[in-house]
Parts: structure tokens; C-alpha cells; sequence
């Protein structure tokens, strides 16, 4: 199977947002996807990361990412979503596509990659750990919706 990675591209928005809705319902959060496609055509220099693609050019995973700072360790890249379509999972997608946040964050002389994942989801907690991530549960996500 060949499968590739490559940088997200504003020709891919309709297929990512079907991607951000079908991750949206997996987490249980699908009443809080107001995405559109709208939104992400004015809002697209925001949108970073990568899109996963099947043989037939079909995206069937993404990893989303942005700057941020952080006062503890200075620049780093916060990862917000890392999801593959559930008929492609157990094929090595998921690394591939967090390795590439990673060397992403490394060109950009980042000090730390942070991301989060639901205390539920054991398969994506052991595969973090698999990766050398470091998990603590001192911290609640705070969404303020504008």
C-alpha cells in the first residue's frame, strides 16, 4: 500500500474538514464542530500540519499544529488534533504523521512539542508513551468559545 505524507495544502480543506468532523464525533464532541469550510478558507493561514493520503489521493488522517510559547520552556509547536480514518489504523500512519510535527517543530528550533489526549483513550495514551511522551493529569483543558 502506498501511502504518503505531505504538508496540508488550502486545496484540501474540504476533505480535512470531513476529517475534523469524523475526529470530532470518534472524541464524542460532534455538538462542539462549528467548523466550516468558509472559515477555514479566511482563517487558512492558521491551519498548519500535515494530511495523510491513500493510493487513490483520498486524505485519510491529519496532524494540526500551531506555535505557541510557553513561560516554562520558550517556543514550541502545540499539536491539536492527530487522527487517522479507523479502516487505516495499525499501519504506522499515526507515527508518521507525529514525526512529522516533530521534525517540524525541530526546523523550527522549538524547544517542546505538547499535546493532549482524552484520559479515555488508552490506545493513543500507550502510543504516546511507545513514543517517549511524558502524560500527567495535573492540568483540565479551558475552552472559552467566542
Amino acid at each position: 500500500m502506498n501511502l504518503t505524507i505531505r504538508p496540508l495544502q488550502v486545496t484540501d480543506y474540504p476533505a480535512l474538514l470531513a476529517l475534523f468532523t469524523e475526529f470530532a464525533e470518534y472524541e464524542k464532541h460532534l455538538d462542539s464542530m462549528t467548523n466550516t469550510l468558509e472559515k477555514m478558507e479566511a482563517e487558512h493561514e492558521y491551519i498548519n500540519g500535515f494530511g495523510a493520503f491513500n493510493e487513490q489521493g483520498d486524505m485519510i488522517g491529519y496532524a494540526t499544529c500551531f506555535f505557541a510559547y510557553y513561560s516554562f520552556t520558550g517556543k514550541s509547536v502545540y499539536m491539536d488534533d492527530l487522527y487517522v480514518k479507523p479502516e487505516y489504523r495499525g499501519l504506522g500512519l499515526g507515527t508518521k504523521l507525529i514525526n512529522e510535527v516533530i521534525s517540524f517543530a525541530r526546523s523550527q528550533n522549538c524547544h517542546k512539542v505538547r499535546w493532549q489526549v482524552s484520559e479515555w483513550n488508552t490506545n493513543s495514551i500507550e502510543f504516546y508513551k511507545s513514543l517517549g511522551a511524558k502524560l500527567d493529569n495535573l492540568e483540565y483543558r479551558c475552552d472559552l468559545i467566542l
